[in-house]
């Protein structure tokens, strides 16, 4: 009898590709999660919106409508990177604790579905604009400059299901090792931030300062958890080779 060991397609490296394979998958769904949302609603919204301004906003409605349609665009952009950022998480982390992975998947998806809403109301402020009766009658300014501050709340009551998905998704990176641990705690904690944000905007008046600066180890462990699965997928040890496989009797 002689002992030899799995060749270098056994099933256990199989599995450790398929999981590499997962991780950057899921880090590129991420980033352009990231890279929509930023040019969405930083960019394309700040070229469009004037606050305290309805005659402002609508008219940069009516002369820049390729852009507005962008916007619209890129938040659908956002909704559908999420929602399949949230998919691949779930397929990522499942094997380490389902009920965890089952949150960062569900809290995503009801993340995604707050800007869904904004994408719409978004959509109705430009058909707003191009309603002629309603540019007669004057009403067309004040409609789209509600519509607007409507898209901007649900922006901002989402954050607190964006905060959620970080906490369970930064204590999986904990329990499975998969990636830096200490990435796992700065994601819990700017999940715990940015859900503490979300609240602090609304029951303080003019805390913005305070509430943008709750979300920045959020954006600082979000950025790194895109790079890290993008360039390495998950650590080596989660990764089973040639010379871990299973030894086989003949």
């Amino acid at each position: 009898m002689t002992m030899t060991s799995s060749p270098p397609d056994s099933s256990a490296e199989v599995i450790g590709v398929g999981l590499t394979r997962t991780a950057r998958i899921t880090g590129l769904l991420y980033l352009g999660l990231a890279v929509t949302g930023a040019l969405g609603y930083q960019l394309v919204r700040g070229q469009l919106y004037v606050a305290d301004d309805p005659a402002g906003t609508l008219s940069n409605l009516v002369e820049h409508t390729a852009t507005a349609r962008l916007g619209i665009v890129l938040e659908l952009g956002i909704v559908l990177t999420q929602a399949l950022a949230a998919v691949w998480f779930y397929r990522l982390f499942r094997s380490v604790d389902s009920f965890a992975a089952g949150l960062v998947a569900v809290f995503g998806m009801v993340n995604a579905v707050a800007i869904l809403g904004s994408a719409a109301v978004l959509a109705t402020a430009l058909d707003v604009a191009d309603d002629r009766s309603l540019a007669v009658s004057g009403g067309a300014a004040a409609t789209v400059q509600l519509l607007y501050v409507i898209s901007g709340h649900l922006w901002g009551v989402g954050g607190l299901f964006f905060g959620l998905w970080l906490i369970p998704m930064g204590w999986l990176v904990v329990r499975s090792r998969w990636l830096p641990r200490p990435l796992g705690q700065l994601l819990m904690v700017g999940g715990a931030g940015y859900v503490l944000s979300t609240f602090v905007s609304y029951v303080f008046a003019d805390a913005d300062l305070v509430a943008g600066l709750l979300t920045v180890p959020a954006t600082i462990g979000e950025l790194w958890i895109i790079g890290y699965l993008i360039l390495f997928g998950v650590r080596d040890h989660a990764r089973p080779d040639r010379e871990n496989a299973p030894v086989t009797a003949t």
